[in-house]
């Protein structure tokens, strides 16, 4: 149970609230997140096309961190905020990305307020909180709103002062509606595409750059190509399947920066071909992808599928390989292996043998016991599938199939 909180005495001036007050609201953030955010995809129907493109994650990271350091904040005035102004900078970048006036934004912040305001009245009935109290945290919400808001233009003005032309502004707000999943038949996607001298392309491929990305690519992209090197995570879109001229051209202008080609998909699933380019290069974080410059996502799509879930495929290894469970320890293992090899060979007990380094003999002793145990189960044409799939993943994952 929270801590008592001891009200200030009514006819004190307001200061700032008593720390105790942080343990009553850190339970109340996750569900305080939730609602907010219903009331502000309600009342600002462009931020629910945001929180479902690209940068939806980053952004709930974003509005979670700054609720949690208002409250560290009351727990501790000391408490370090270099985090949270960053992210509340990167806000103030999407909106001057996006195209937007700052207000959308300033107004977001002070009907997010009130929503918390409301959840702290109810609270405080619940706590018998004193109105005094109430009127503090009132007080110091609203102080702490203008802080964000003062943060954010920070970040709008940055990019503001780099934005150069407005044709770019144009088609950088285009991407990003391309990428929220904005119909194409949406008059402000004709709209944009009309002013910005774009056509709009059947297919489109985009690409993934890694962070930081020089502003100096610009100017080495073919003129139709949309960039937004000034997002949190770079992105490039080139209309149409990425023929060998651009290609090179794409090698020559982010020479020096890594860089995952997404598939061609039509425009309309661009967001999809950017999803996966992205993925393809954290997999070359985790050691689980060999590094290059120039990364095809195509050529890793297997990977990408049977990595796509990790607990999913933890399970289905567990369900499927429930039969082995009897089995000791090491000898788990070596049937593990062995089933491993089969299932992916498909060999004879002599191709298996040379696979794993042992004697044929000893795969038909190891193969008969995998029999046994599956009872008829290595016969379904499913099951095999299902235990591949499952060993295959476990392997990509950590070079490890018989845990």
């Amino acid at each position: 149970m929270p801590p008592r909180v001891q009200p200030p005495d009514v006819n004190e001036p307001l200061g700032p609230l008593p720390r105790e007050f942080a343990a009553i609201m850190r339970p109340e953030i996750p569900g305080l997140i939730k609602e907010i955010r219903v009331e502000v995809t309600r009342a600002y129907p462009e931020y629910a096309q945001l929180l479902n493109g690209p940068s939806g994650a980053a952004i709930r990271q974003g509005v979670e961190h700054a609720l949690s350091a208002f409250v560290d904040r009351v727990a501790d005035p000391a408490a370090s905020s270099i985090a949270r102004d960053e992210l509340l900078r990167k806000f103030g970048r999407v909106e001057a990305y996006e195209g937007r006036d700052l207000e959308t934004l300033q107004s977001a912040y002070r009907l997010g307020a009130r929503v918390a305001l409301r959840r702290a009245k109810t609270i405080g009935r619940r706590f018998d909180l004193s109105p005094t109290l109430l009127l503090t945290f009132a007080d110091a919400l609203f102080a702490y709103i203008d802080e964000l808001g003062a943060l954010s233009r920070e970040g709008y003005l940055e990019v503001q002062a780099k934005s150069g032309s407005a044709l770019e502004t144009l088609r950088r707000r285009l991407l990003h509606l391309l990428l929220a999943g904005t119909p194409l038949t949406h008059a402000t996607i004709n709209e944009l595409c009309d002013q910005a001298s774009w056509p709009l392309p059947e297919q489109a491929t985009l690409i993934a750059l890694r962070t930081p990305a020089p502003d100096a690519i610009q100017a080495d992209l073919d003129i139709d190509v949309l960039a937004d090197l000034g997002a949190p995570q770079p992105h490039l879109l080139v209309p149409g399947p990425l023929t060998p001229e651009r290609r090179a051209m794409l090698e020559s202008a982010t020479y020096g920066t890594p860089i995952a080609i997404g598939l061609p998909l039509p425009t309309a699933q661009a967001a999809d071909s950017l999803r996966w380019a992205r993925r393809t290069l954290q997999l070359v974080d985790d050691d689980i992808v060999a590094d290059a410059p120039v990364l095809d996502t195509a050529d890793h799509l297997v990977t990408l599928w049977l990595l796509s879930d990790p607990a999913l495929v933890t399970e289905i290894a567990t369900r499927e390989l429930a039969p082995l469970d009897k089995s000791s320890g090491t000898r788990r293992a070596r049937l593990v292996e062995t089933l491993h090899a089969w299932l992916t060979t498909r060999g004879t007990a002599e191709q298996v043998g040379d696979t794993l380094g042992v004697h044929a003999q000893t795969v038909r002793y190891r193969l008969r016991n995998l029999e046994a145990h599956f009872n008829g189960q290595l016969d379904d044409p499913d099951r095999r599938f299902a235990m591949e799939a499952a060993l295959r993943a476990l392997h990509l994952h950590d070079g490890n199939v018989t845990r």
